[in-house]
């Protein structure tokens, strides 16, 4: 197309978001003009199902759950009055909690205040988290926050070498519905004795976020926690942010909770319509449909123009990649469906991979995403009549033009601003598009069976890492290899993972076993010293 049948095409096919400040380019996708005829009943069957799961409907079919993370935001459409006065409490119990933080009268064991939040959680209780406080947090925020949101001994000891003193004053946020989540569990454990080592209680710097009658919940009961916050069964982690797990530590470090949850409402409201054509969530999941199905585009590369939004890709590829890669649909049919997020920020990826995403396999589409207001207050010009934030827009728009010479495809979403409720917009934009787009491919959104078959078998490695030390520390024989110690425990046929975990385990310290060196990695030995 030349200039003036692009432009043309931009007018038919922008979508402004009304009321939100947020608007959605679809014109450099290279869907056919007749697509949204030929996909008019399939958007309405999906626009329809998602109107019956804010309604109340079961959505969650394995495990027999509503599925509720828009009531979040509009209490006054859960099903019943009890859920909407759970969430109604649970905002206010949110908001005096961290103004009780704030102003002293809630204190840590030693100190005159808390002025640091460690947020303790993995997945979806802490990539939300994480997106939300980077994209809006301030130099002047009342509370600093940092995560624990891994088992990494090492990251660990990082963030807290990086406390320091300040352990004394940081109040720990542990995350989990259960309170079984192995990495969280281990986390808090590590942290626990840290406050120990400082001659803390961990109890006094505590709060749970967590499901009622948890294991956390009871833990934190028994030993009188600072203060409990809900989970409930009806939101999924990846769609929590809006809940506790995210308001929490996001009122902690000072963000507007208000304008975030009245961002993704007004985005809510618009996102309901069925004129598929206005509304942006609904034209999001009808490109990457269209892209994925005919042209066979299953990346989705996240390319934001802004350093606030720099962790918005690692938060969509939960969202997106948990909720749709999934082998079988609905009727159990193998569909094996995904699309693979990927990306940073620009203009950093014009010197990273740009290079490849307009010359190299067209296997994919970009989203790029723009914010008008640069800064608050004016810029210097590092040219005549030329800002950075100039600069960052022309780069934007560079690629854009680029990767449409080359044949690649690209949506623009466009924010005025970048505030609390322009990032609840983009959040309740990506989950309704999320849960739209798996009406269309036939699959539950809503479980995670890949997941779940992960923690499973790493639950496996660790039962035969006891079965493996065990033996050693009960056996007379010298040092044995892993394919011995593997016969020895009756497991001759995962003689590999016996030695993964052997190599592993003889590394550390901390189980006392021995690596005796052979010819070759293989031909190790391995005993108690």
């Amino acid at each position: 197309m030349n200039r003036q049948e692009l432009w043309q095409r931009y007018k038919r096919h922008l979508c402004v978001g009304g009321g939100f400040g947020l608007r959605l380019d679809i014109s450099r996708m290279q869907f056919e003009e007749g697509l949204f005829d030929s996909m008019a009943e399939p958007m309405e069957r999906a626009l329809a199902a998602m109107d019956a799961i804010e309604g109340g409907a079961i959505a969650n079919m394995d495990e027999g759950r509503m599925v509720g993370h828009y009531w979040l935001r509009a209490p006054g459409l859960a099903p019943d009055a009890e859920v909407a006065a759970e969430i109604r409490q649970c905002r206010a119990s949110i908001k005096a909690f961290a103004a009780g933080v704030h102003d002293g009268t809630i204190k840590p064991q030693r100190g005159d205040g808390f002025y640091v939040v460690l947020l303790i959680g993995i997945g979806g209780s802490a990539l939300g988290p994480q997106f939300v406080c980077d994209a809006l947090g301030e130099a002047d925020d009342p509370m600093l926050i940092r995560f624990l949101d891994n088992t990494d001994p090492d990251g660990i000891d990082r963030v807290f070498n990086d406390l320091d003193e300040a352990i004394e004053e940081t109040l720990t946020v542990v995350i989990s519905k259960s309170g079984g989540t192995k990495e969280t569990r281990n986390a808090m454990l590590e942290a626990a004795h840290r406050y120990d080592e400082a001659g803390l209680d961990f109890a006094k710097h505590a709060v749970a976020v967590t499901c009622d009658g948890s294991q956390l919940h009871q833990q934190a009961a028994d030993e009188s926690w600072l203060a409990t916050f809900p989970m409930w069964d009806w939101v999924g982690g990846r769609t929590s942010v809006l809940s506790a797990v995210g308001l929490l530590p996001a009122a902690l470090t000072g963000v507007d909770i208000d304008g975030l949850l009245e961002g993704a409402n007004a985005c809510d409201e618009v996102t309901r319509g069925h004129d598929v054509a206005a509304n942006p969530a609904a034209l999001l999941a009808l490109m990457w449909h269209d892209a994925l199905l005919h042209r066979a585009r299953g990346n989705m590369v996240v390319m934001p123009y802004c350093d606030r939004l720099a962790l918005f890709g690692r938060y969509l590829q939960q969202l997106v990649m948990e909720s749709i890669g999934k082998e079988l649909d609905r009727d159990t049919q193998d569909v094996n469906q995904g699309l693979t997020v990927y990306g940073n920020k620009g203009s950093t990826d014009q010197h990273a991979y740009v290079q490849q995403l307009r010359e190299g396999t067209n296997d994919f589409f970009a989203t790029l995403i723009g914010v008008q207001r640069d800064r608050r207050g004016p810029s210097i010009e590092v040219e005549p009549d030329v800002t950075a934030g100039d600069y960052l827009s022309g780069f934007l728009q560079g690629t854009r033009d680029a990767l449409t010479e080359n044949g690649r495809e690209s949506m623009t979403i466009t924010l005025d601003t970048l505030d609390a409720k322009s990032v609840g917009s983009l959040i309740a934009l990506y989950e309704r598009a999320v849960g739209l787009y798996a009406e269309l491919i036939n699959v539950n959104a809503y479980h995670q069976p890949g997941v779940e078959a992960g923690k499973k078998a790493a639950a496996v490695v660790i039962g035969l890492q006891r079965s493996i030390l065990s033996h050693l520390r009960e056996s007379d024989s010298d040092a044995q290899t892993a394919a011995e110690i593997a016969e020895a425990i009756g497991q001759p046929e995962a003689v590999e993972t016996v030695f993964m975990v052997l190599e592993h385990v003889a590394a550390n310290e901390d189980h006392g076993v021995v690596r005796v060196a052979g010819d070759g990695p293989l031909d190790a030995r391995f005993g108690v010293g």
